[in-house]
């Protein structure tokens, strides 16, 4: 919850900003950053949503690459930074809850694979598997492909993807990024490897 919403709900305090900093102090709520609060989870007695988290610390904003593909179980690693993309210029957040990172990308780009996931009570923006892997490969700095044999290796190599998924993935996604400009080259050759 923001600052102002806070604020209204101990409006009955003299003082409702020296009470946010109690509560703060004492851990019952958390500071993601300045002017946004979550109830802490020992208090509210629920998990933390990271992806739901990532979504309103910054944007607009979608759940992303290594963090998406996690979230949908295509590899295996634990994933420490919860990655997004933005319109807005790149930023990074930590706070108590982790680390939170912002990619640029363009806004013809950036509607392209978005998914409304519900999971539990919340709905979140993430990236499609397809989206995912885009970003992954459009955001990582000297990450060019001249193959779909370099590709595939890459995927099973560096990020232990689970490759029987590649042939029910949805290659109008991939297409669609690609049309954008951005790393043509290697999402075609990634295109090439879902047509095999």
């Amino acid at each position: 919850m923001d600052y102002g919403v806070l604020r209204s709900l101990l409006s009955d305090y003299n003082f409702p900003q020296n009470k946010i900093a109690n509560l703060e102090r004492t851990g019952k709520i958390i500071r993601l950053k300045r002017g946004l609060y979550i109830v802490s989870p020992a208090v509210s007695k629920e998990l933390i949503n990271m992806e739901l988290i990532a979504n309103h610390l910054y944007g607009p904003s979608y759940v992303s690459m290594e963090s998406a593909l996690r979230f949908y179980g295509l590899i295996p690693e634990q994933v420490h930074t919860v990655r997004s993309a933005t319109t807005n210029r790149a930023r990074r957040f930590e706070n108590q809850i982790g680390t939170f990172e912002y990619i640029t990308v363009s806004e013809d780009y950036y509607p392209v694979g978005i998914r409304q996931q519900t999971t539990d009570k919340y709905t979140i923006l993430i990236a499609s598997p397809e989206k995912a892997l885009c970003d992954m490969i459009t955001a990582t700095p000297r990450l060019r492909f001249q193959s779909a044999k370099a590709i595939a290796a890459y995927l099973e190599n560096d990020l232990r993807f689970n490759m029987e998924v590649l042939n029910t993935m949805d290659a109008s996604i991939i297409e669609q990024c690609a049309a954008t400009g951005k790393k043509n080259n290697s999402l075609t050759q990634l295109l090439k490897l879902l047509q095999r």
